[in-house]
């Protein structure tokens, strides 16, 4: 044995390649990492009086139980074969590169398993990198957070490899709203954005979103870029300490706060003082996130009472699976909404992008019947006219409005990362999506969970209505009721041959009604006889399958999912 380690320590390439099982590039790597490879480490590896590749497999297959041999990995890695590697786990983590994907704005992940802080500083690096290669050097970019485990160590990392890049830095000083932290690439004159958050998702994850001048979502290209330009080994990070980043000004914190709130009176977005005097009772859950204290604050000084639910810092998110405002993480607000004859529940995600609402008697409103209740009162109650631009899973209603008002409506891939530049490109009145999250022309092309709210308090003020009263007047403005409802499902395994299962079994009918069409701009959308439809799409940001339908029969909607789950394969 000993012999054999001798051999491997001392021979040169031509001797190494003459042994069974050493190929070249492996008798290259022995030769090179000859200073990290330990005789007596090696000894201790079982199984190595066998061939190469069996002593080899045997090494790696005891390492996820046997914590006494993981010191010799290092050093033993040069000899393993990537499929060895692919079949520990503990191997899988040591030498193969994570290559990190984005999805629809950004990049997410379980934190300390994969979203550690090298990962981070790794995204970081492509971010600048991509910055740079655009010509936006010494320019400045905004670096915020929410309130998830360590959101704030994670965006200092983030900080100091855009200054260790040349890029400067407004770091908010405390956690902020990400539509505030969009509108402060505006208010600054920034270059772009990155946001420290996984928004709506379980509590074992974060998240680093990215966003351009406009303060809106990076285009599916840029993101491409972004993601080639993340290096594969830490190493290739540059950085600057943060305590040096802040000594020579290239870090900055800063209050984005004012500016925002400023904005929204300023420039003529909402007038605040109506609701505040229109003695409203407002039951606010903002799920444990950057929400906390919006609404009071906005609020305050009138005959207008906001209430508050989960209102402090907790990033387990008791009460709810995650921070995403849909049922069952709703229940409480919606119970607490009642209990305290609320006139209406806005609930805020995790970051404050996103608005759900909840009606007078604690039933909660779906995201779909809120976009178009949005819709309708810029169109009706404010008379405005411009472009609607809708994901392909929103609403039908949408379409309606667009024939009745006379004007145009653009269907988009599903994510912010397509809306926001069809908002951009055509001065677009309102922009949305199915999670909830709608955008409005004089802000940025971001998803404004505040904004959103206010304006839904506003439709009450204007038309002295409650929720239920404004719904029953959009859907006698569309033609009858809209139903809606989505279903996920946790995926494993490849998306590519899920993909070729659903296209195979092509259904003439889901759930009683005939198919018209298939749709396939994102994911798979069936057109129904009755104008609804039924969508399957795997998310961008975890590993779920989601089936959504709309329909004008409420009895249907049920059997639709189910139908899709069994196109899906899943059932």
């Amino acid at each position: 044995m000993s012999d054999f380690l001798n051999l491997l320590n001392t021979a040169d390439i031509e001797t190494l390649t003459s042994i069974q099982g050493i190929t070249h590039p492996i008798a290259r790597n022995i030769t090179a990492a000859r200073p990290f490879i330990s005789v007596d480490n090696c000894l201790k590896v079982k199984g190595m009086g066998k061939s190469l590749l069996t002593r080899m497999q045997s090494f790696a297959e005891a390492q996820d139980d046997n914590s006494e041999n993981i010191a010799m990995i290092p050093a033993l890695g040069v000899l393993f074969s990537d499929d060895i590697i692919s079949k520990s786990s503990l191997l899988r983590r040591t030498f193969m590169v994570q290559k990190i994907k984005f999805g629809t704005d950004g990049w997410r992940g379980v934190i300390a398993e994969d979203y550690t802080f090298d990962n981070v500083r790794r995204c970081a690096q492509g971010f600048a990198s991509y910055m740079l290669s655009i010509g936006k050097k010494g320019q400045w970019i905004i670096v915020g957070h929410d309130m998830r485990f360590s959101s704030e160590h994670f965006a200092a990392a983030v900080a100091e490899v855009l200054a260790g890049n040349g890029l400067k830095v407004y770091l908010t000083q405390e956690a902020t709203p990400t539509p505030v932290i969009a509108y402060a690439v505006v208010d600054k004159k920034a270059a772009g954005a990155v946001n420290i958050t996984a928004s709506h998702n379980p509590p074992t994850d974060n998240g680093f979103k990215v966003r351009n001048e406009t303060g809106g979502a990076i285009d599916p290209k840029g993101l491409k870029q972004i993601e080639a330009s993340i290096p594969d080994d830490i190493s290739n990070v540059r950085r600057l300490t943060f305590n040096v980043g802040v000594e020579q000004g290239v870090i900055v914190k800063f209050d984005a706060a004012t500016p925002y709130i400023e904005h929204l009176t300023r420039d003529g977005l909402i007038d605040l003082q109506p609701i505040k005097d229109a003695g409203l009772t407002v039951m606010v859950d903002v799920m444990w996130g950057n929400g906390m204290g919006w609404f009071p604050r906005l609020l305050a000084g009138g005959k207008t009472r906001v209430i508050e639910i989960h209102n402090v810092r907790n990033p387990s998110f008791p009460e709810m699976k995650r921070p995403e405002p849909i049922r069952p993480n709703i229940d409480a607000g919606l119970k607490a909404t009642v209990n305290n004859k609320a006139d209406i529940l806005l609930i805020l995600d995790g970051d404050a992008d996103r608005c759900g609402i909840g009606d007078e008697n604690g039933e909660f409103i779906n995201q779909l019947r809120v976009f178009g209740l949005l819709a309708y009162y810029m169109l009706e109650i404010r008379g405005q006219r411009g472009d609607i631009v809708k994901t392909l899973s929103t609403t039908g209603m949408l379409n309606k409005l667009g024939e009745i008002y006379g004007v145009s409506v653009h269907e988009t891939g599903v994510g912010f990362k397509f809306v926001a530049p069809k908002m951009t490109e055509t001065n677009a009145l309102i922009g949305g999506e199915e999670s909830g999250g709608y955008a409005f022309r004089g802000n940025v092309p971001e998803r404004d969970g505040i904004l959103a709210g206010l304006y839904m308090l506003d439709f009450m003020v204007k038309t002295g209505k409650k929720p239920t009263e404004l719904l029953k007047d959009l859907f006698a403005k569309v033609g009858g009721e809209y139903f809606y409802d989505r279903m996920d499902s946790p995926f494993s395994g490849d998306p590519e041959a899920r993909k070729k299962i659903i296209m195979n079994n092509n259904p003439k009918t889901l759930g009683g009604l005939k198919v018209t069409e298939l749709i396939t701009v994102d994911g798979f959308q069936y057109k129904l006889e009755d104008g609804g439809w039924m969508l399957i799409r795997f998310s961008g940001t975890e590993p779920i399958l989601r089936v959504y339908c709309e329909t004008r029969h409420g009895d249907k909607v049920k059997a639709i999912l189910e139908d899709g789950l069994k196109v899906a394969g899943i059932k």
